[in-house]
């Protein structure tokens, strides 16, 4: 038997869980077809085979843990035809035993594992390939309990470990995994009695990367000094543009001139002037980032994903939306590469593509810098002291670590960004 296992992921994932399985077992796969998704902090990724053969045994379900180098399924390889008939005698007789146990009750269990006993001596549990034999469901039960089954013993004359064995021998070693569901049965059974009878209520697990999301952000915010400054754009001078050029635009780059290629050249500007704010800490030492790889917030299915546009101060605008609009695709597919997350030096994040009037973003760590934008909003604006005019007027909301950027470089920094959206010719010069 070919033992399938994780694979080196990357440097910083160790772990996963099981997002879907893309064969079962019987399958027969050859070597390089994609067998398991796994879902980590980041992206989702496929594990393939190493080898050609028939899947045998499927060791973990949909939404369980795994680590790095742990065995997940068995693949039958090179076997004799005498071996795959014993192995397909042993699954049948296991299918058997599960329908059986789903269907007899209790006390028929009982008697008929007691009469086995009697009957027998007690028999070998490994099998010819080093494994144990066991029940379906006594393989659900052992990965829940943490019990391996190579350490429990049965009264089964033919070897084979059931529940009630696997039970025992929880009880007996004192697992620790034990108190772990009585404790966590207890939290949950508290949780439900603070909710109102009759109340209908619906519990989610939340997925790994949803949790990953959760824990960087309460750390951000626990280990940086975070604050954040605002100000305001007149779009004006923006939206003028885009409606003269926005045609021949298109027809010469076949994607549409949006704000995001401005506000990134903008930025890019500003973090030339101010290249503190393109920096990060480590340890004692301030890292001072010369190159401006601008990392894009966007909105997918499992929680918010930060893309980066590599070496945005070399691109042009239709560059700079080329690379967003590609980036945003394979987002929404899940289908971003651990390269395409990784390594940015400041972040922008658009909360006014959903309604959003201001904001306080949270830093993208180790980033010292994100940018947020806003929903563009038509108000009266005073001109001068005697004129007033409806403008297209959006805040944007600079989030900094106080830690290395000082207040008056956070606020000059903002004005600088404003300065350059309100007069988008300078962008070809300094962005």
């Amino acid at each position: 038997m070919i033992e399938v296992k994780v694979p080196e992921l990357a440097e910083s994932i160790t772990e996963g869980t099981i997002s879907q399985w893309l064969i079962k077992v019987g399958d027969k796969v050859e070597k390089g077809d994609n067998l398991v998704e796994l879902e980590t902090d980041k992206v989702n990724i496929e594990v393939s085979a190493e080898n050609d053969g028939v899947i045998k045994e499927l060791l973990k379900e949909p939404g369980d843990n795994v680590e790095v180098g742990e065995i997940i399924a068995y693949l039958g390889g090179g076997e004799s035809s005498s071996s795959q008939s014993k192995d397909q005698q042993a699954n049948e007789t296991e299918q058997a035993e599960a329908k059986k146990e789903e269907t007899e009750s209790p006390e028929e269990a009982k008697s008929d594992q007691e009469s086995k006993a009697h009957a027998a001596p007690e028999a070998n549990q490994q099998s010819e390939n080093g494994r144990t034999v066991a029940s379906p469901s006594a393989r659900k039960l052992a990965r829940e309990l943490g019990v391996d089954l190579n350490e429990v013993n049965t009264k089964d004359p033919l070897g084979r470990v059931r529940p009630d064995d696997v039970k025992a021998h929880a009880d007996q070693s004192g697992q620790k995994e034990a108190p772990k569901q009585e404790k966590k049965q207890e939290k949950q059974e508290n949780k439900q009695s603070q909710v109102n009878e009759g109340k209908p209520v619906e519990r989610v697990k939340m997925s790994r990367r949803r949790q990953t999301i959760a824990k960087r952000l309460v750390e951000v915010q626990h280990t940086a000094a975070m604050l954040t400054t605002f100000n305001e754009v007149d779009m004006t001078a923006i939206m003028e543009l885009r409606k003269r050029r926005k045609d021949k635009f298109l027809e010469d780059n076949d994607v549409k001139l949006g704000f995001m290629s401005f506000f990134t050249k903008a930025v890019v500007g500003a973090l030339k002037k101010y290249p503190r704010l393109n920096a990060e800490i480590q340890d004692t030492d301030i890292v001072l980032k010369k190159f401006y790889d601008i990392g894009i917030a966007v909105g997918a299915e499992e929680g918010l994903v930060v893309p980066v546009v590599r070496d945005a101060d070399k691109l042009s605008f239709a560059g700079i939306e080329q690379e967003i609009g590609n980036l945003a695709k394979k987002a929404r597919d899940n289908k971003l590469k651990l390269d395409e997350l990784q390594g940015g030096s400041f972040t922008i994040t658009n909360g006014g593509i959903f309604g959003s009037m201001l904001s306080t973003p949270i830093l993208n760590a180790p980033q010292v810098g994100i940018l947020g934008m806003h929903k563009i909003q038509w108000r009266p604006m005073a001109i001068d002291q005697e004129r007033m005019e409806n403008r297209p007027m959006m805040y944007i909301a600079l989030s900094y670590d106080h830690r290395i950027v000082d207040g008056g470089e956070a606020v000059s920094f903002l004005a600088k960004i404003k300065e350059l959206l309100e007069d988008p010719e300078q962008l070809l010069l300094e962005g």
